[in-house]
């Protein structure tokens, strides 16, 4: 019987998880069809530096929420400030977070939207817990750093044409 079992090759699909790697072929989605307040997080997330910007889409897979939206910081206090960031970004835009756990060790943050849950972790812990792996058959969102750094671009040059000009300001001080 061993025989029979052995004979029998595994498909790449099935070596790979078989080894817990990814398999390349994981299916993708677009991230402008996503939620305004996925995207509000990713880049309140990004304005803090996170590192590795992930989502998850878990429509049909699980009954719990849609997405994960995963994002890892160096050490605690960017931990704690990429979820502070998102938090205060989408409390601003009129979305509440229903719960957040982890906040004072933070080595794996938690903010919980109901139909979208954000993972703010530590590298470690990001590593160790490996939820891209955990949940490897959902399909994965496609976030390019280009246009999230272009939208970020964008939203500063906004937000910096609403205050006014701190050289001005400073050099206006010193004619004085």
């Amino acid at each position: 019987m061993n025989q029979k079992l052995q004979d029998k090759p595994l498909s790449s699909e099935a070596r790979a998880a078989s080894l817990g790697a990814r398999v390349d072929a994981a299916p993708t989605l677009d991230s402008s069809a996503l939620d305004e307040r996925i995207n509000r997080t990713l880049h309140a997330a990004a304005e803090k530096k996170a590192l590795d910007l992930t989502i998850l889409d878990l429509r049909g897979i699980a009954s719990f929420t849609d997405f994960f939206v995963i994002a890892s910081g160096t050490n605690r206090r960017q931990v704690q400030a990429i979820s502070d960031e998102i938090v205060e970004q989408l409390k601003r835009a009129g979305t509440r977070a229903a719960r957040v756990e982890g906040y004072q060790t933070a080595e794996w943050i938690l903010v919980d939207y109901g139909d979208f849950i954000v993972h703010v972790f530590d590298e470690k812990a990001r590593r160790f817990y490996d939820l891209e792996r955990l949940w490897r058959e959902a399909k994965r969102v496609d976030i390019s750093a280009e246009q999230l750094g272009s939208e970020i671009s964008n939203l500063k040059s906004e937000i910096s044409n609403g205050k006014p000009e701190t050289s001005n300001v400073r050099s206006e001080i010193s004619d004085l």
